[in-house]
Order: structure tokens, then C-alpha cells, then sequence
């Protein structure tokens, strides 16, 4: 079967499907559109998917428009190395921290992250609606990095047991977009407290390295990103 994947490179949501597949090891054909000549808006893309959003999955089934959708699937059409666990009880954990991740730790980085790649790095001035608006921001991100480090500081190599699952596949784009803003906008970023990330959250920073130096994530990083940048604290 013939997979393609429509995504834009850096968009968390289509990073997602990208690690579901290397963790199932399966390959894809990968169309990048470009977001800058709003390729995801034009009539060849919209008639694939009428929201104009990434990613899209295609096959010889038909075409799959969700994220989650397209991981569960996944599960189904290929049950071999499974993304949401190998027992009734392994899905329900599994299950309920990647939408946990989709709901809370994906709309906390947006809250923070648009602004922060946005702007030139300064942070806002000082009372202003901007800086308000940053602060909660800030607040939610690092209490979902709270809750992350509480559940690895069992010791677990990965969210939910011994192996990537979905909640992986959710949650590694979001802390890795953390990082990257923490090594493109370090004075900002440090101003919020994600200076120090690995002494803030030593076992989500572990966790982090442990899928950062896997050759199959290493695969998946956004085809836009340049070498990181030096972090100056």
C-alpha cells in the first residue's frame, strides 16, 4: 500500500504522523507544502481537505484529514508494533495522555510559542497586554511540563512503558518546539525559566535526548531547521 503524507514542516500536528510512522517503521511519501505561498490553500490541496489543514494521509483506502485519526488507523492497518499499547489497560493509559497532549500541552505552546517565534526575541514591555498574555502562557507550558515530569519520574524510558507510543508521537513535537524556541530566542526564553530546561525537568530532558538521538526521530525534524543555535544564558 501506497502511503502519502501531506504536512508542513514544523507543524506539530503533521510531526506527529511523521513519528507514528517511524516508530511503526513504515515510510511514506512526504509532500511539504508551503506555508509561506499558502500551498495548504490552494484548489489541489482543499480538494483533499476542504479545512485546508495538515496533515492528510492518503492511501488506498481513501484520505484521512486528523492527526489522531490518522495514527489509529495506522494501528489498524499495520497492528504490527502498536502505538496505543498491546492490552485493554496499555490503550486506556496510552489513550488518555495523547489526548491529554492534545488538548492541554498543544494549546499552552501555542499560547506561547506564536508569540515567541513571532516577535524579535525582546521580551514585551513591561505591563503591556502582551507581556500579561506571555506570562499565563508561560504558566501553562511549564505546568505541562510539570505534569510530564511527574509521569516519567517513575523511572520509564517512555510516557506510557518501555516503547514510543502515541502519547510520544503527541508530545515529543511540542517539548522539541520548546527547545528549538529555547535555542533560537534564548534571552526570551530564559526569561520565562525554560533557560535551564534539564534542571527544571531532568526527566523530561532525558527523555527528550533519549528520542533526539534516535536515528528514526532524527528523521522526522523539520526540513526548515538549520543547525541550533548556540544557547547563550
Amino acid at each position: 500500500m501506497v502511503l502519502s503524507l501531506y504536512t508542513i514542516s514544523g507543524a506539530p500536528r503533521g510531526w506527529r504522523v511523521l513519528l507514528a510512522l517511524a516508530f511503526k517503521g513504515l515510510s511514506a511519501d512526504v509532500i511539504y507544502l508551503k506555508a509561506s505561498e499558502k500551498e495548504h490553500k490552494q484548489p489541489k490541496f482543499t480538494a483533499l481537505n476542504p479545512r485546508a489543514t495538515v496533515p492528510v494521509l492518503t492511501s488506498d483506502h481513501g484520505v484521512l484529514r486528523d492527526s489522531i485519526a490518522i495514527l489509529a488507523w495506522l494501528d489498524h492497518a499495520y497492528p504490527e508494533k502498536p502505538l496505543f499499547g498491546h492490552s485493554p489497560e496499555a490503550a486506556a493509559e496510552i489513550w488518555q495522555l495523547t489526548m491529554e497532549c492534545c488538548d492541554y500541552l498543544r494549546e499552552a505552546n501555542r499560547q506561547l510559542l506564536v508569540p515567541v517565534f513571532a516577535g524579535d526575541g525582546s521580551p514585551p514591555e513591561a505591563g503591556s497586554d502582551a507581556a500579561r498574555q506571555l506570562t499565563a502562557a508561560t504558566e501553562l507550558a511549564h505546568a505541562e511540563c510539570r505534569y510530564l515530569e511527574g509521569i516519567l519520574s517513575d523511572g520509564r524510558a517512555y510516557l506510557c512503558g518501555d516503547e514510543p507510543s502515541a502519547a510520544d508521537a503527541i508530545a515529543f513535537p511540542e517539548v522539541r518546539l520548546i527547545q528549538r524556541a529555547v535555542e533560537t530566542k534564548s534571552n526570551l526564553m530564559a526569561s520565562l525559566g525554560f533557560g535551564h530546561p534539564p534542571d527544571l525537568y531532568p526527566f523530561v530532558a532525558a527523555w527528550k535526548a533519549r528520542l533526539n538521538e534516535d536515528p528514526r526521530v532524527e528523521a522526522t525534524m523539520p526540513t526548515h531547521w538549520q543547525a541550533p543555535q548556540p544557547v547563550h544564558q
